[in-house]
């Protein structure tokens, strides 16, 4: 059973798309965590796909759009890593409340960016039983340098911050990428974890996976997947990614 749902954090609505499995439940969820000018479906539609998966395997799977992405209210310039945190537990809080679902068996996932929360996320929130990061930065001010000397066109300013793209990012999120040190967060974190990453990954360097090995103090696996890219955009790559990522959380929630 799939439905829309809307939850609230700091006074604006956030929009996802509940994933439930068969039965009554309850049963053990996921978060799903979207990357940097993502939404909740995700590119080639993995985050639906995922969440599917999960479902059709006994496992709850709630994808959601931060504030200021996709559906949700708020201004993506207003965008913050810390505010990703916030909406993250939000999800969290919203998912303990459901009848359906265990809120002693729940799992986070990220993508990209929404890896980096996630990393955060676990280290800081006991809830967090068990994660998968999928390309997530180690070093995020790295890769948004790289990023921004290889665009078509460089950053404008604005009164709020840059326009990169179509999209405004704002001098807090800028100031936050010298500050939020996702190595040091996970660190906190001694439940099971998943890393994830395409070796031919041009947005974000395949050596940060090892970094969060390197800085994962639980059980932990490393899935590099073989010419994969940042997003995993084929078919056989996105099934290696989700049943690795759903066998993960099935042992461990």
């Amino acid at each position: 059973m799939e439905r829309l749902v809307a939850f609230q954090n700091q006074g604006q609505n956030l929009y996802g798309m509940l994933h439930l499995p068969q039965g009554p439940g309850p049963h053990p969820a996921v978060a799903l965590l979207h990357g940097f000018t993502g939404h909740r479906s995700e590119s080639h539609f993995i985050f639906t796909k995922q969440a599917r998966h999960l479902a059709r395997h006994g496992i709850a799977a709630l994808r959601f759009d931060f504030r200021g992405s996709g559906e949700s209210e708020g201004d993506f310039a207003d965008m913050t890593i810390e505010g990703e945190i916030s909406d993250a537990a939000a999800a969290l809080d919203w998912l303990s409340a459901q009848p359906e679902i265990d809120k002693a068996r729940l799992g986070v996932l990220g993508l990209s960016l929404g890896g980096l929360v996630a990393a955060c996320l676990a280290g800081r929130d006991p809830r967090v039983r068990a994660l998968v990061l999928w390309a997530a930065p180690a070093n995020l001010a790295e890769v948004l340098s790289k990023g921004a000397e290889t665009a078509p066109r460089p950053p404008v300013p604005q009164p709020k911050g840059l326009d990169i793209g179509g999209l405004v990012v704002g001098h807090e999120f800028i100031r936050q990428v010298m500050t939020v040190r996702p190595l040091d967060e996970i660190r906190h974190f001694t439940g099971p974890t998943l890393v994830v990453h395409g070796t031919a990954d041009q947005s974000v360097p395949p050596k940060d996976a090892q970094e969060y090995m390197n800085a994962l103090t639980g059980p932990k696996s490393l899935l590099l997947v073989n010419g994969a890219d940042h997003t995993f955009s084929s078919v056989a790559w996105e099934e290696e990614v989700i049943t690795a990522s759903t066998n993960w959380f099935a042992q461990h929630l």
